[in-house]
């Protein structure tokens, strides 16, 4: 029994991002040698680190000094390069939310970009958000499956959740939630049957 539907948002809810490029010309490097440490200190961010600590970290690893302004607009940039919801992913959730099934995300996102989240009209859509950077724990750890079952008020098996990443995928499983790795909203439809 399927009660709780759950989405990741990166990369399943939302294209990948595009703004690399712009984001390493306002720290003044080059895009080839500003991704690789993007990614590389991401998670810390993910897992509550601030906004000024990520884009320190980065600057330090990349040769650039950033200060508090630098790193509100790279922020600023940061999360408008997350923003793009795709399409048929929007129409999934409006569908299944007037089909009335309850929905929750779970995102590995620093706080400021949850913040952005629910600012935004689609964000009514679900019913809990829970994001990493809030909580100081991210996908595909344990606690982070126990705090939303806790949010949602839900057993394991009354969940269904849509991730990306097959190391989520795995870690929701550990904890008896039934997860599915996400191929397009089509995909997903037809799991929900």
């Amino acid at each position: 029994m399927t009660h709780w539907i759950v989405f990741d948002y990166g990369e399943v809810l939302c294209t990948r991002t595009t703004a690399l490029p712009k984001l390493a010309a306002t720290m003044g490097v080059a895009p080839e040698e500003f991704e690789p440490v993007y990614w590389g200190v991401r998670e810390a961010y993910d897992r509550g680190s601030s906004d000024l600590a990520y884009w320190t970290s980065i600057g330090d690893r990349v040769g650039a000094r950033v200060t508090e302004a630098m790193s509100e607009e790279l922020t600023a940039i940061d999360v408008a390069g997350w923003s793009n919801l795709a399409p048929s992913s929007l129409e999934l959730l409006e569908g299944l939310a007037e089909a009335g099934a309850p929905l929750a995300l779970l995102s590995n996102a620093p706080a400021s970009f949850g913040r952005w989240v629910r600012e935004q009209e689609w964000a009514k859509l679900f019913r809990i958000t829970l994001f990493s950077g809030d909580v100081k724990c991210a996908k595909p750890d344990e606690e982070i499956f126990r705090l939303l079952l806790e949010k949602l008020g839900a057993q394991p098996e009354e969940c269904l959740f849509f991730d990306d990443r097959e190391s989520n995928v795995e870690g929701a499983r550990a904890v008896g939630i039934r997860a599915a790795l996400w191929d397009g909203a089509e995909a997903a439809r037809a799991a929900l049957g």
